[in-house]
């Protein structure tokens, strides 16, 4: 039972983008960590501009959420007068705090912002008590854990470290093959360093055995006829032991993914907001809606779910040996930007009928069936009367990413809300594409 008046742990979500920023706090974060353009371990996401930077933070702010922004490159020589002009930046922006996992990095921080926060990334291989003690004498309040504790490893820090200081741990998300993220692979692949925002995934890829002295001769160890996967991990989910996380003392519950879509952080900060507001009210009511949490988490795209580290080292069945793939129980089709109201015609047949705007993100026709996801948990499937282009050009489909359309829809809907379809059963089984 989780004792009365214990503090309810932040929900931590990440965004890649501006847009992905504001449904992260719609839809449940109590606070967003983002990366800008430059010394941050997501190069390949798009990031933020200063403008767009400072934007989300006036959001954020705006809807009671903090911002984080993440500059946890291991840094080299070259890079530290460009993170100075960085850092004096964002003293002007004023986010959060700020997610750093080299020491020069951190001096460099606090000397150019030093009324930010400091938060000490997991690439610091934070994984005993005695580490966030070090760090709590150097001024730091906030540590992320590594992956590789237990649950029980981390109760253990709580009791050794001082009340005020901050414990964050992954909750939801991609799980690294390597030391606390720390990879080598894919800068001697590719020459593009994991330690410095290029990770390009090899643990993903395809992968055969030879012996010595066998030269070019691959043995047959697979699981199917296209190869064997032996780093690919599954993707670690807790949303069925948000007690146990919240027992251990963690103070923020961090979601990985800052390339991900706005659908997929919909999708869990709405899920994780639900549980970890249930289970902070009555771990009852938690354990009743637990089939509600897992039917919604599996509607983003994902690899199946371990729970990691937590309860014990990970097996062979934390693994996924077959392939390389994301399930895909829904496809996004995008938000809700403008509401107006549709034609008065229209409107005598249906009365709940609205007009929307969107950026379309994949391919929808007029008479599908669709689903509006709100952020109060609940979905509404609606069907799509007309679409039309920018210039109000009628259309039976909507084929072209990112064309702004104007879409009537037989229910309401409001600005924010996602619009999302089941994908097409010769399409339902795998995704390659996480996005």
């Amino acid at each position: 039972m989780i004792r009365p008046g214990t503090k309810k742990p932040e929900l931590l979500v990440p965004a890649g983008s501006l847009e992905v920023l504001k449904t992260a706090v719609i839809f449940g974060a109590d606070a967003v960590y983002i990366g800008g353009q430059a010394f941050s371990l997501r190069a390949k996401a798009r990031n933020f501009s200063k403008e767009d930077m400072a934007e989300g933070i006036d959001f954020a702010h705006k809807h009671g959420a903090k911002v984080y922004v993440t500059a946890n490159i291991l840094a080299h020589n070259y890079d530290l007068e460009a993170a100075a002009d960085y850092f004096r930046e964002l003293a002007e922006l004023a986010p959060d705090g700020m997610i750093v996992a080299d020491p020069g990095m951190i001096l460099l921080a606090r000397e150019n912002c030093p009324n930010i926060p400091v938060h000490l990334s997991t690439q610091a291989n934070n994984t005993n008590y005695m580490t966030y003690r070090f760090w709590y004498e150097q001024g730091l309040r906030r540590v992320v854990t590594g992956r590789e504790l237990s649950l029980a490893e981390i109760a253990q820090i709580r009791q050794h470290i001082p009340e005020d200081m901050e414990i964050e741990s992954f909750i939801h998300g991609a799980m690294c093959i390597s030391y606390s993220g720390r990879c080598l692979l894919s800068n001697y692949f590719t020459g593009r360093d994991a330690n410095r925002g290029a990770c390009t995934h090899p643990c993903r890829w395809k992968y055969a055995v030879m012996e010595e002295s066998r030269s070019g001769e691959y043995l047959p160890v697979y699981e199917n006829e296209r190869g064997t996967f032996i780093f690919n991990s599954k993707d670690l989910c807790m949303i069925e032991h948000i007690p146990e996380m919240i027992k251990a003392g963690i103070d923020s519950f961090k979601i990985e993914g800052r390339m991900k879509t706005a659908l997929y952080v919909a999708t869990v900060a709405r899920t994780y907001r639900k549980a970890i507001d249930a289970a902070c009210s009555s771990e009852e009511e938690y354990r009743e809606h637990i089939p509600w949490y897992r039917q919604q988490i599996s509607k983003c795209t994902y690899r199946q779910f371990t729970t990691g580290f937590y309860f014990g080292k990970p097996d062979e069945n934390t693994q996924i040996y077959d392939n390389n793939t994301y399930e895909q129980d829904a496809v996004y089709l995008g938000y809700v930007e403008e509401v107006s109201e549709a034609e008065e015609g229209i409107r005598s047949e249906h009365p709940q009928a609205c007009s929307i705007s969107l950026t379309q993100k994949n391919k929808f026709c007029v008479g599908d069936v669709i689903e509006i996801m709100k952020p109060d948990g609940s979905d509404v499937r609606t069907t799509v009367l007309s679409i039309a282009d920018e210039n109000g050009q009628k259309q039976e489909s909507a084929p072209h990413p990112q064309q702004k359309l104007k879409v009537t829809l037989d229910r309401k809907a409001e600005p924010y809300d996602l619009l999302r379809m089941e994908p097409a059963e010769n399409t339902k089984e795998k995704t390659e594409n996480q996005e």
